[in-house]
């Protein structure tokens, strides 16, 4: 029972913070403000790092980003109303990229609900289309229950978002803390375990074997569904068991080395063209891969297609699905080979083909990098960022990126060679995560450098949390290639100037060369404009050595890329 004058007492707000902690929650992220501020302050009590943004969300982009590099649900705490509505954005962002996550938000007291009460909206409702599931805590001592539950659900099957629901009036409320310690003691422990294998897969293991080892042209594409499992270990075990060549989508990047000699990226297009077999890991079968379909890829391709979601494997209508975590179906994979090995052989045709075509693209590349083009082009900065990244000793860093050209060509130069160590716009596209992923990042792996590379436009959707990097001294270093706006300022026509407001900006334009520099420096961080490969250099490292907050303001010659990046055909 309720006692509200009990001296042993504690409220609604501790009680979420004790439920928390004893599921081994560590880190949370947010916004403060009524109702939950007096609920992040009771958390850092108890060993919860609350890291506080300025805005929901960054912070939501941050929970979304830290649940896919940990493994374990991101937590996201907003206010009422509008804050919910901004952690929408990163919720959404775990939805679409199937990682697991868990927003907390205060909403408006249960009796004033539908009388227009301070921020209030139906936020269960308002989540609806990107939580997995929505809890609402009625009473006090529904809470443990309720964050056991939406902790639980946001890693089984494929990951993903799920909501709690605080009402002002239940986090005011009051119980005794050793009923309350008894409630938090017998919730449903947090495991996050992955789902285990069904004992139906060994006939379809026997068949992707089977499949794999007639193919002529076979491929292993596996993205970050597979990095998530944790399946590092596994897939280099098939890939060198095998002969295989294999592709990574961009965030896959890094499960095994760039530097492979079975890579096949710089070779995609012949890779996903002729491959008569494509085993197809924790990487769905999306825009990012054509759909699996022709022209792309081969009308007459076979996919094996692993995914821990069957109706995933369902959509696609694989030739063989095979429905299981990557780490699992792998490993099984790999002990089915072993009893009758196969391996193609650097000789095999495929895997020269593969192998010379990837060479000469290198090759291309590497020529039209080592140019010193002033003013900075893309490629010569890349190429700068690139050597200075690979330069650093110890744990690789991690690199973000966002932007349409400097996503898009830092996709092709910077090099990965540890599993979960680029982050970038992933499945949705989305624009604004840049500065999220960096806290996220700079938080769930302390002894990495974070390095992020971001067009000014994306840069700009978060900019102001570059306080929030000087406030926790987060070892980040921010490289805005600065070209003017959105795919490189005024690119108009002088047909396409008219009308009444044709003395406005163009409305893919910013300030040209603007001081982004200026804003970290404003907050006690280090500042850069550089516009020579010597200053970059420069730059780069003495930010690097530091492994204090920096921002490098990269001045790039507004005409040097192209408008949508790569996605010219959907503008």
């Amino acid at each position: 029972m309720a006692d509200d004058s009990a001296a042993a007492a504690i409220d609604g707000n501790v009680l979420v913070a004790k439920s928390l902690s004893h599921l081994g929650v560590t880190h949370m992220f947010g916004v403060v403000g009524i109702p939950v501020t007096s609920l992040a302050t009771q958390a850092m009590a108890l060993g919860i790092r609350f890291i506080a943004f300025h805005n929901e969300q960054s912070a939501g982009y941050a929970a979304s980003a830290y649940g896919y590099l940990t493994g374990r649900p991101g937590i996201l705490l907003t206010v009422s109303g509008p804050g919910c509505v901004h952690g929408l954005a990163g919720l959404s962002n775990a939805w679409a990229n199937t990682w697991p996550m868990v927003m907390i938000s205060g909403s408006c007291d249960q009796r004033d609900a539908g009388r227009g009460d301070f921020q209030e909206l139906d936020q269960i409702e308002a989540v609806k289309a990107f939580s997995k599931l929505s809890e609402k805590a009625k009473d006090v001592r529904e809470i443990p229950d309720c964050v056991a539950r939406v902790l639980n659900r946001a890693v089984s099957g494929r990951p993903g978002g799920c909501y709690l629901d605080l009402p002002s009036d239940v986090l005011r409320q009051k119980i005794v803390e050793s009923e309350a310690d008894d409630l938090v003691a017998k919730v449903e422990t947090f495991s996050g375990h992955v789902p285990p294998a069904r004992a139906s897969l060994r006939s379809e293991i026997e068949s992707a074997v089977k499949l794999l080892r007639k193919a002529e042209r076979p491929l292993i594409v596996f993205g970050k569904g597979a990095a998530y499992s944790r399946a590092e270990d596994e897939v280099k075990k098939l890939v060198e068991l095998t002969g295989i060549p294999f592709l990574p989508t961009p965030m896959g990047k890094g499960l095994l080395p760039d530097t492979h000699e079975l890579s096949a990226t710089a070779a995609r297009s012949l890779a996903i063209g002729k491959c008569d077999v494509a085993l197809v890991v924790g990487a769905r079968l999306n825009w990012l891969l054509h759909f699996g379909e022709a022209p792309k890829w081969s009308k007459d391709v076979s996919f094996v297609l692993v995914d821990v979601s069957e109706e995933e494997i369902e959509l696609r209508k694989p030739h063989l699905g095979i429905v299981g975590d990557a780490k699992t179906v792998v490993g099984l994979l790999n002990r089915e080979i072993k009893d009758d090995p196969f391996c193609l052989g650097k000789s095999n045709p495929w895997v020269e083909a593969i192998s010379k075509k990837a060479k000469e693209n290198g090759e291309k590349m590497e020529m039209q990098l080592v140019k010193d083009v002033v003013p900075f082009n893309f490629l010569t900065p890349m190429r700068i960022i690139r050597d200075a990244i690979l330069a650093v000793e110890g744990p690789s860093p991690v690199v973000v990126s966002e932007g349409a050209n400097t996503m898009d060509v830092g996709r092709s130069v910077l090099v990965q060679k540890e599993p979960r160590t680029r982050l970038d716009a992933g499945t949705w596209g989305t624009m604004g995560v840049g500065l999220g992923y960096c806290i996220a990042a700079a938080v769930a792996s302390p002894d990495r450098l974070v390095v992020a590379v971001e067009g000014d436009s994306g840069f700009g959707f978060s900019a102001m949390e570059v306080e929030t990097l000087v406030r926790y001294n987060l070892a980040v270093v921010v490289i805005v290639f600065n070209n003017g706006g959105v795919y490189g300022g005024d690119r108009r026509s002088p047909e396409e100037i008219s009308g009444p407001y044709k003395e406005d900006p163009a409305p893919t334009s910013f300030v040209p060369n603007a001081g982004y520099h200026k804003l970290i420096e404003a907050f006690g961080g280090k500042g850069y404009i550089v516009e020579t490969p010597d200053e970059l250099k420069s730059a780069l490292s003495e930010s690097f050595a530091a492994r204090k907050p920096a921002v490098v303001n990269v001045i790039i010659d507004p005409f040097a890329g192209a408008e949508s990046g790569r996605l010219q055909h959907k503008n």
